[in-house]
């Protein structure tokens, strides 16, 4: 079947993924209404559906748009909101047609008399349940008021639609620095409920996506929608439950209130896409989902296996010069890590948070000779080399900031308020990309640089952009340059990987993941800490994603104590990394570090690449016949999901045999000491020719 297909007589559009469908169809006012999103639909059955009514008179809603405008008895709100020269404002649709070719519709609208053009843009993949969902806006520079911007207060990718009996339960996360991705699952209040950030990237403080549910989805059953919105900046998602039966709506875009923009005369802008998905197997299938479309349609580099690494950070603090990076990457390259990372404080006068961000040249004090004698020695060692940069800060005390102190965010007669002693470069400006891209390009092609890691430690403040006649879309640009930069980056170098971070999990979204490589999802590396918010993490997020490192005990945070095994066990959930002081490591430490890695680099494909399962305190990988478990604190069985029953498994250290009926039913027995911190990594392997007849 067409993944897209449309029936003229009604009006209705139909797209099709591997296990849903969505309906839409042209109302009777032109404007694009919601009919269904669930379980697969002939075209013909889509088009017998009826409309979702806007009732009740004056109470009136927007349920069931596709995207709300103001205009109308429409009360809810709008995820479009204009503003036209002489003050009118809203939106009347007259609709103009569509293409649909290779998965993809386009529905073309205008308004009737005001020269502002709407295409509304869906995509469907033949390998996922996942539909894309974003918009384009065009001045079309004809009609009244054609020389006049059209003042643009809201405007959000797409809203999405779930049947009211199904939308009683909201998923999403919240969190703080070092606290990311707390998961949160609550009754949906009836009327309005806005998640958002202010900040200028996507935060902490909550994630841009939701998953909503009927209120007894678990794990592994029941129906599920979820949506993901693609943006590294700020956002705002608005979920509203009608009172009065209509559908659970879902709008969400960039930007948040209070900000707007002008759209000049043939000007286009473009949204971030706004994705969903249905599924029917609980929030592990969602999930799942999810994971194989960001490997399938966002990640630059999907297939390959993430490095172990090790970073110097926290064995060095500031504290960055040749001798003790030069050690510490010996004792790295005895332990197997495949790549070594000088994190803060090895360029300018970085010698604490108070100087030297936007100097981007080696300190000469500690690096005489450049970074050429330290690159050198990492590769004579078998590893690649990294280097942490935070192009879009500077400190008030750097020569760049004396220089250029109008390229960061400000505004007349106000503060420049620093956090962590800096300010945010304007990457909105052209000439800030285009510095930042120079001296990035420079640095990796002079030292070859294999890996970025690309921290941003800030919020915005005082974002203005004094002397521009519509500084306000740089909340918009500013991410849009990001982006731009590390695109060029890596087409100019295409062996460089990069990992976003900021300030730990405060950009780990799905824009910055089609960007980048993996992220550093979280500032504290706290082995008990981590299991929540590695947890909240996956429920968008694949595991190659996600980096995870072994540090010091007690951690540097917490203060907390944890076996070496079980550090290193919660990190082999993700791509593992190590960031501990090796130099203070014991000999003892050192030998089991070294046999811990060499364990997870034979489960490092099941882990990176298979389908993943989140079981009570552990979490299993499979990857063709081949099945990886991690359990953790005082369980004693771990009951199995997603296996043969008629298979046989085999423990791969031990032989023992376990019936994947067993297993499935009865769990496996784990041999784990009393207490919490007590942990285990098991590997099975399925057994050719040994399934059970009649399971």
């Amino acid at each position: 079947m067409s993944q897209v297909s449309f029936d003229p007589s009604s009006r209705t559009f139909l797209l099709a993924t591997p296990a849903t469908s969505y309906a839409l169809r042209i109302g009777a006012d032109d404007a694009p209404r919601h009919l269904h999103w669930g379980t697969p639909l002939t075209l013909e059955q889509a088009s017998s559906l009826r409309l979702h009514d806007d009732l009740h008179s004056s109470f009136a809603s927007t349920g069931g748009h596709e995207l709300p405008v103001e205009g109308g008895a429409h009360f809810a709100a709008p995820s479009l909101l204009v503003r036209y020269a002489g003050g009118a404002r809203g939106v009347e649709w007259q609709y103009e047609g569509h293409e649909d070719a290779g998965g993809e519709l386009h529905l073309h609208l205008r308004d009737r008399h005001y020269p502002l053009a709407c295409t509304l843009h869906y995509t469907v993949h033949d390998d996922s349940d996942v539909i894309e969902r974003s918009l384009t806006l065009r001045h079309l520079n004809t009609g009244g008021g054609a020389g006049e911007p059209i003042e643009v207060l809201r405007c959000d990718s797409a809203a999405w639609s779930v049947p009211a009996h199904s939308g009683v339960r909201i998923s999403h996360t919240v969190g703080q620095w070092c606290g990311e991705t707390q998961l949160q699952r609550a009754q949906a209040p009836y009327a309005e409920t806005v998640f958002t950030s202010r900040r200028g990237i996507s935060g902490h403080h909550g994630n841009p996506w939701l998953m909503v549910d009927g209120g007894t989805a678990d794990e592994a059953s029941g129906e599920v929608w979820s949506m993901v919105l693609a943006w590294s900046g700020s956002w705002r998602i608005t979920a509203r439950r009608d009172h009065l039966g209509g559908p659970f709506t879902v709008s969400g875009g960039a930007g948040h209130d209070g900000i707007s923009w002008r759209l000049t005369p043939g000007e286009s802008h473009h949204s971030p896409v706004f994705a969903g998905q249905y599924s029917r197997g609980g929030f592990g299938a969602a999930s799942r989902g999810w994971h194989d479309y960001i490997a399938a349609h966002v990640l630059p580099e999907p297939d390959e296996l993430r490095p172990v690494l090790y970073n110097s950070w926290e064995a060095t603090g500031w504290n960055v010069e040749l001798p003790s990076q030069r050690a510490l990457a010996e004792r790295a390259a005895e332990l197997g890590v495949e790549l070594f990372v000088v994190d803060d404080g090895w360029f300018g006068q970085r010698t604490s948070d108070h100087a030297g961000l936007g100097d981007w040249h080696p300190n000469p004090e500690r690096f005489p000779d450049g970074l050429g004698p330290l690159v050198d020695e990492v590769r004579k060692l078998g590893m690649r080399f990294g280097l942490w940069v935070e192009p879009e800060m500077t400190n008030p005390d750097s020569d760049l900031y004396r220089s250029h102190p109008d390229w960061v965010l400000h505004m007349p007669h106000r503060r420049r308020t620093e956090l962590r002693n800096q300010l945010v470069l304007n990457f909105a400006r052209t000439d800030v990309a285009e510095w930042a891209f120079t001296w990035l390009d420079r640095l990796v092609a002079t030292h070859a640089v294999d890996y970025l890691k690309w921290d941003m430690n800030r919020a915005f403040t005082e974002a203005g952009w004094p002397g521009h006649p519509d500084g306000e879309r740089l909340w918009h640009e500013h991410t849009l340059g990001v982006y731009g930069v590390l695109d060029r980056l890596r087409h100019a170098h295409p062996g460089l990987r990069i990992e976003g971070c900021a300030g730990g999990g405060g950009r780990a979204d799905l824009g910055m993941l089609a960007h980048t490589d993996q992220t550093w999802i979280s500032d504290n590396t706290d082995a008990r800490d981590r299991i929540a918010i590695q947890h909240g993490y996956s429920q968008i997020y694949p595991a190659r994603t996600m980096s995870a490192w072994v540090t010091d005990s007690p951690n540097p945070l917490t203060r907390r104590t944890a076996p070496l095994s079980y550090r290193f066990h919660i990190a082999m959930t993700g791509a593992l990394g190590i960031g501990g002081d090796l130099a203070h490591w014991t000999e003892a430490e050192l030998d089991e570090a070294r046999e811990l890695v060499a364990l997870y680099k034979t489960v490092r494909p099941v882990v990176q690449f298979g389908t993943q399962h989140r079981l009570d305190d552990a979490v299993q990988y499979q990857l063709a016949d081949s099945v990886v478990l991690i359990a953790w604190g005082p369980s004693r069985r771990a009951r199995m999901a997603d296996l043969s029953a008629a298979a046989v498994y085999v423990d791969e250290a031990t032989g023992e045999t376990h019936h994947g009926a067993a297993l499935l039913t009865h769990g496996l027995a784990l041999d784990l000491d009393a207490g919490d911190r007590a942990s285990t990594v098991i590997r099975l392997k399925r057994q050719p020719g040994r399934d059970v007849a009649g399971s």
